[in-house]
């Protein structure tokens, strides 16, 4: 490898929407430069065993939380790892794969952003921050349909992970350079084509020149972009709106593409897919949330890619947390 890997963290409670933003970017890279792992294949326990001694998975400890510290220093320097693997149809553990990582990591899961250790290999951090009811209703289509959960099943975990979920889980959205919230206008929840998208910008990493969307003509295009605070701290909010026209949202994509010439521009419709039931739908809000991550990625990429590979240091032996971002 000539260079070391990018490495993208997403980070959100169960059913907050990962797998379905991993998925667009997967395809805007493309999947032969993509390598993805899933931190809940780190649990400790697996269903069975969890029930019994009364811990859910979005406990720490309930994690080999220090093993995937060594296997991301490893990632974040080009080299392979032996990654566990969990099976969330059935709730166990199953052989364990091995992974060379590609020139892109997507690592996304629950606790990703839980230590220092962890953040400081990360070249991008996306937390995903859903309305909790609307996340609740995700949660027990998921579980349901694909994991065997009755819907009083996943109602009593909902309830019992409460506790985890706002110990661990919601504080490390503090640590995010990009916070995504998807959520339904004044009519409610209808269906996923239709939700509205408000993504925090922090200054943490460069964002492109949006200054366009500043123009007095932009207030009705559902495009928006403002300066707030969040957590007391300046942020560029970036709102479009579910219904925001396909004029409006292709000038805010053609902004984007245009500050990543190495990618091939892919049609509108290639990308910001979702699962809704058994159709797959398109969602422009999605669609432009993956664009965005992509341009940082590949930004990313670009700046280190006349630096030389660093050599490994074990991870555990410093908490120099801002060294490899």
């Amino acid at each position: 490898m000539k260079q070391r890997p990018i490495i993208l963290g997403i980070v959100g409670d169960s059913a907050a929407g990962k797998s379905t933003l991993t998925g667009g970017l997967v395809k805007l890279l493309g999947a032969e430069r993509v390598t993805h792992v899933c931190v809940d294949d780190y649990h400790k326990y697996d269903r069975a065993e969890r029930k019994r001694l009364g811990i859910t998975p979005l406990h720490p400890d309930c994690n080999y939380l220090d093993i995937f510290e060594l296997h991301l220093e490893r990632l974040h320097y080009g080299q392979p790892i032996l990654k566990p693997v969990y099976d969330h149809r059935t709730g166990t553990h199953a052989r364990p794969e091995y992974v060379m990582p590609k020139e892109f990591v997507i690592v996304e899961g629950l606790l990703g952003f839980h230590t220092a250790v962890m953040r400081q290999f990360y070249d991008v951090m996306v937390f995903l921050d859903p309305p909790e009811d609307m996340r609740r209703e995700w949660k027990i289509k998921r579980d349901t349909t694909k994991r065997g959960y009755t819907v009083e099943e996943v109602l009593a975990e909902l309830e019992r992970r409460e506790p985890d979920a706002a110990a661990f889980i919601r504080p490390q959205r503090n640590h995010a350079d990009i916070v995504v919230r998807f959520y339904p206008g004044p009519e409610g929840y209808r269906d996923g084509a239709h939700l509205n998208v408000r993504l925090i910008l922090r200054p943490t990493i460069p964002h492109p020149d949006l200054s366009y969307l500043n123009a007095a003509d932009c207030d009705a295009c559902g495009v928006r972009l403002t300066l707030d605070r969040d957590n007391g701290k300046p942020v560029d909010v970036l709102e479009i709106d579910g219904n925001v026209s396909p004029e409006h949202a292709a000038r805010l994509e053609e902004a984007i593409w245009q500050h990543i010439p190495d990618l091939r521009p892919l049609p509108a419709d290639a990308f910001g897919e979702f699962q809704e039931r058994a159709e797959i739908r398109h969602s422009d809000p999605l669609a432009l949330t993956q664009l965005l991550i992509v341009y940082h990625l590949l930004r990313k990429y670009s700046d280190v890619s006349a630096l030389p590979m660093a050599k490994p240091v074990a991870a555990l032996s410093r908490l120099n947390v801002g060294g490899a971002r």
